[in-house]
């Protein structure tokens, strides 16, 4: 089927805080300027700096450690036979990792979606890459520190959608590397007000997020001098990574007891041990995949954002990279099962895109972990190299397109591909504001 038969057949299927979150105002309506795909979309960012050797193509140790065995570790998302040897990146009692997790879904996201095999990441930066997702412009000129230049696709939606501020969730993974200052620009034109909720839920329900926040106690400015200064500290520590305070930010009154109602529980949930986990959950990507799936639980957005970055541990520790990166696939299988299977909103009604923002160098550096494997930065041409996959309502099943000597896809085709999904794709593409080489995902096929 070529693409202008999948698209006619698809529109005439289609029915039309770092503590904790931002609360922002419910963004104005405004007509949709295409036929929706799904009601809605989420995005992994996976998962801190990918190489395609040990991800997609399925190398294992055979092109970095100079040890020939080869075999896929992502089978959530690719088919593909495991490793027989030297197995590291699993779990058992000894925490030696020789036994593979086991696989959650029946069929790979490959063979139920469509793969991008070869596509180019515009930046060899975490922020950067994420924030060329983010933004669909790789003009960024600005570093840490400093929110985006350009409207990010949230912005987007909430001003030409008619989205409020719980249709649209940004999940992080921690406050490192101002990762919270992408759930909206400093655009003229957009900013604040047409932002996302920003959650980290590893700050929101650790143990001093608990001390200061889960019981919304307001302290008396006179008599409880005390709390109030260590509030502000707390605080203060949080927002000194992003650079900036939190003032200005507000939700509808609706939308504050729906925010506020949902933290209480969550609080409650983790004291509790029953938030949502995935069958392996011992590291912070995977916890970060079951407070998302409560967000998606309790709101259904249109956009959910998860931002996992554990593989970043490659810089000096190649075996935790191999197993960040089977947890990581874990995540991403878990999620999508449980939107199908647990969350009625969504289940059959949307489209989840699996893209690392960015890839790692093709040499290793010289810094040797416990099995005496040498980690990898990200600053060659290989950091450009990463892989792509969608998989859910309207998208071509069984499709791979694209290899090394033709990349089809770049990391700023990720905010016009969301726009097509829900709806605004002619008013993004139009903006002015995207890269000149950015399309939708589904104009690529």
């Amino acid at each position: 089927m070529n693409r202008r038969e999948f698209l006619r057949k698809s529109a005439l299927t289609t029915a039309a805080a770092l503590a904790g979150p931002y609360l922002l105002p419910s963004g104005k309506l405004f007509a949709q300027t295409n036929s929706k795909l799904a009601d809605h979309v989420v995005l992994v960012m996976f998962a801190g700096g990918v190489r395609q050797q040990e991800s997609i193509l399925q190398r294992y140790l055979a092109d970095s450690q100079n040890v020939a065995i080869e075999g896929n570790i992502l089978y959530n998302l690719f088919e593909g036979t495991a490793p027989i040897d030297k197995i590291v990146y699993g779990t058992d009692a000894n925490l030696a990792g020789e036994i593979p997790i086991p696989r959650i879904l029946s069929q790979p996201i490959n063979k139920q979606g469509t793969i991008f095999r070869e596509m180019r990441s515009s930046s060899a930066g975490h922020y950067g890459g994420l924030n060329v997702m983010l933004q669909g412009n790789t003009l960024l000129g600005q570093g840490l520190k400093q929110r985006p230049k350009n409207p990010t696709i949230f912005e987007y939606l909430r001003r030409h959608g008619g989205y409020s501020a719980t249709d649209m969730w940004f999940v992080g993974n921690g406050i490192g590397n101002s990762i919270p200052l992408l759930n909206h620009s400093n655009h003229v034109d957009y900013g604040r007000k047409y932002g996302a909720n920003f959650l980290a839920p590893s700050i929101t329900f650790s143990n001093i997020g608990f001390e200061h926040l889960s019981n919304a106690k307001i302290y008396h400015p006179e008599l409880e001098l005390e709390p109030i200064a260590k509030m502000k500290y707390f605080l203060d520590n949080v927002f000194n990574n992003v650079g900036e305070a939190m003032a200005g930010l507000n939700n509808t009154a609706d939308e504050m007891q729906q925010i506020e109602a949902f933290l209480k529980d969550m609080f409650t949930a983790t004291q509790n041990g029953t938030v949502v986990k995935a069958p392996v959950s011992d590291n912070g990507d995977l916890q970060i995949s079951g407070y998302a799936c409560e967000v998606m639980k309790r709101f259904a957005p249109a956009l959910t954002v998860v931002n996992f970055n554990n593989v970043d541990g490659c810089h000096g520790n190649f075996t935790s990279y191999l197993k960040s990166l089977h947890r990581a696939d874990h995540a991403v299988g878990f999620m999508w099962d449980y939107i199908q299977t647990q969350i009625p909103q969504m289940s059959g009604n949307t489209i989840m895109i699996i893209v690392p923002e960015c890839g790692r160098d093709l040499k290793a550096n010289p810094i040797l972990d416990e099995n005496d494997w040498r980690g990898f930065d990200h600053s060659d041409a290989n950091t450009s190299r990463i892989f792509g996959a969608m998989i859910g309502k309207n998208v071509p099943a069984n499709l791979a397109l694209g290899d090394e000597n033709n990349p089809i896809g770049i990391t700023a085709d990720i905010a016009p591909t969301i726009a097509e999904i829900l709806g605004i794709k002619n008013t993004v593409t139009s903006s002015g504001l995207l890269a000149g080489d950015a399309l939708s995902l589904f104009d690529r096929m």
